[in-house]
């Protein structure tokens, strides 16, 4: 999986607007003959057509048998985020010194035994992609966008191609540096493209010296051993691309159009659901409430109906409210974690420049956020009724994250099993999460429940026979149609990014996406638990938090068929490691938009009763 990084020190240049932003770090200044350093990361499936993997590598996976330097690779200092998402980074045997030219070098000669032959070769057909860094530069390959026919650089190079059902080995690099002179004779490194060859270089009988003019193909034999050789040229090219902007080759957006245009859909749907809502609140309940609270009761107007029938009824406590608190705490921390998080990648603190910022920044909010989940879970749990405030607030602090851990944990399983790079070493934030959440409750606590306008009877008003439609499950899926309309073509940009290893980079339309889908999500459940009030269906707590998170089981149907039509997972670990984190990221989806969709709904519900005179 592809995600953005973290590195080490700080911003000097902020470039903002709705496509993409970034933030660079500190410059390094080399001059002639200075070393580059070149280092390796984890090998990664790529998308072609369809991905056929989601498991990565080690670069120094023992199968490979790459080249290792001397003394063994020693593994280079990560931010938490580039660790959580898979990054392995390591320092290479690649010698790169500023300006100076380097032709048919040899890096090694190793051999490859057949079994690990086959390994390798089934890495190729699975369109692995090898990753190196330079200067903090991702090695790429000079692409060119078919419809627009910009050139761009694609992060990472092929570890070999497939031929007419024939794997051929990469085994030579053209590495083309490009640097910017400065003055003083100072140089800095702005972009770094790799050109891949595969050569069978000690083709002639008995040949020691690799010759890198052969044109004949690495292909490994799965039937014997292979003796192979890895060399490299260096090409230093000037360039007029200051340092500043040196991303900017390798972060494209791909057609904006496509973006723009989901953003105006978007927001059609959002201002239609707004007029709709707006006409229910302000002519047909204003028209209600001035019937229901005229003075003169001469004709029948006590003989109530709709929604002013079950004014005794909407205020019961559900079923089960620990459960249904401890999801809105949790929902508001997730919805808080994403907007505090969505801020500083508009700011540009989280481009791909900052390897692992983005994952860094989510663990680091999702944990200081736990105030937020504990003060919103015990603060609903005592509107509901609730009365063990001491269990809300353990159970708030504790059952999400103890999900989620075991969920990755179970994951890693899978990528361990499968001697993978991506297994996640779990860094408990219980220590600082807990207190916080029991911060957050004590306040929630403090301020009290809710005040409700109306009092609840005694006794639970029958509720008659509903429409089809206005049953819980059929009425929430249908509602859950609208939000996720509003963003599907965005999903399918993070989809790609999070398992087709490319860079997500248009937070601004992120952004904005995300608040049409919150006021998406708010205003259809509104709507549902106005026409459900309307039916004398008075239990419209747990109605509300599933209308506003039903988007969630789209966005999973939408990732199956992701799945059936963009990918061609062959093996059991990488269909299980996708489905594990597709049903993560509908968790996340559902708690946040569930929440929206509650508290909306309890704001428009006391709107509606504080307005309206009983008797």
């Amino acid at each position: 999986m592809n995600v953005f990084g973290i590195a080490e020190g700080s911003a000097c240049h902020v470039q903002f607007n709705l496509e993409h932003a970034s933030v660079e770090r500190v410059a390094r200044d080399y001059q002639q003959g200075d070393q580059v350093d070149l280092l390796v990361n984890s090998l990664t499936p790529t998308e072609s057509s369809n991905l056929r993997s989601l498991v990565s590598y080690d670069y120094y996976h023992p199968e490979f048998h790459h080249c290792e330097p001397e003394g063994g690779p020693k593994k280079q200092p990560e931010g938490l985020g580039s660790i959580l998402f898979g990054d392995r980074i390591f320092n290479s045997p690649f010698q790169l010194n500023m300006l100076q030219n380097e032709t048919c070098k040899t890096l090694c000669k190793t051999a490859i035994p057949a079994e690990d032959a086959k390994f390798v070769n089934a890495r190729i057909e699975e369109n692995y992609a090898v990753n190196w860094l330079v200067d903090g530069l991702p090695a790429a390959e000079l692409k060119q966008d078919e419809k627009t026919r910009e050139k761009f650089y694609s992060v990472g190079f092929a570890l070999g191609d497939e031929n007419k059902g024939r794997k051929e080995l990469h085994n030579h690099y053209d590495i083309y540096l490009y640097y910017h002179s400065r003055p003083n004779n100072f140089h800095r490194v702005v972009g770094v493209v790799v050109w891949p060859v595969s050569t069978h270089s000690l083709i002639t009988a008995g040949a020691t010296t690799p010759d890198c003019s052969v044109k004949t193909p690495m292909m490994l034999r799965e039937d014997a051993e292979n003796n192979i050789a890895y060399t490299y040229s260096v090409y230093w090219v000037p360039s007029s691309t200051p340092w500043a902007t040196r991303w900017d080759n390798y972060l494209k957006v791909f057609d904006p159009r496509i973006h723009w245009f989901s953003l105006i859909n978007s927001i059609v749907i959002v201002i239609f659901l707004c007029i709709m809502v707006s006409m229910i609140l302000i002519r047909t309940l204003k028209g209600d409430i001035n019937r229901y609270n005229a003075i003169d009761l001469a004709d029948d107007v006590q003989d109530d109906y709709g929604w002013k029938l079950v004014h005794g009824e909407v205020f019961r406590s559900p079923n089960h409210p620990m459960l249904l608190s401890i999801l809105v705490g949790s929902g508001s921390q997730l919805s808080a974690m994403a907007g505090v998080t969505l801020v500083f990648a508009l700011l540009g603190f989280l481009s791909p420049s900052n390897r692992g910022a983005l994952a860094t920044m989510m663990v680091i909010c999702f944990t200081f956020f736990g105030v937020v989940a504990g003060y919103f879970s015990s603060r609903t749990y005592v509107s509901l009724g609730g009365k063990a405030e001491r269990k809300n607030t353990f159970l708030t602090a504790t059952v999400f994250p103890t999900v989620i851990f075991a969920v990755l944990f179970l994951l890693n399983l899978f990528l361990i099993g499968s001697g993978s790079s991506g297994a996640v070493p779990f860094a408990l934030w219980f220590l600082v999460s807990v207190p916080l959440t029991v911060g957050g409750a004590y306040f929630g606590n403090k301020h009290g429940a809710i005040s409700h306008p109306v009092r609840v009877n005694q006794i639970p008003r029958q509720i008659p026979p509903k429409v089809w439609y206005l049953r819980t499950w059929p009425s929430a899926l249908i509602a859950g149609i609208l939000p996720f309309g509003a963003a599907f073509i965005e999903i399918y940009f993070i989809l790609s990014s999070l398992f087709g290893s490319q860079y997500y980079i248009a937070f601004g339309f992120l952004a904005l996406t995300s608040a049409v889908v919150c006021l998406t999500s708010a205003t259809v459940t509104i709507l549902m638990t106005y026409f459900v009030l309307c039916a004398e269906e008075y239990r419209w707590h747990w109605r509300a938090f599933l209308t506003g998170g039903a988007a969630a089981f789209w966005v999973w149907l939408y990732g199956a068929f992701y799945w059936a039509s963009r990918l061609s997972l062959d093996n059991f670990a990488s269909t299980f490691l996708y489905f594990g984190y597709l049903t993560l990221i509908s968790v996340v989806v559902f708690l946040s938009c569930g929440t929206v969709g509650f508290l909306s709904a309890y704001w428009a519900v006391r709107q509606i009763y504080e307005r309206v005179r009983v008797d």
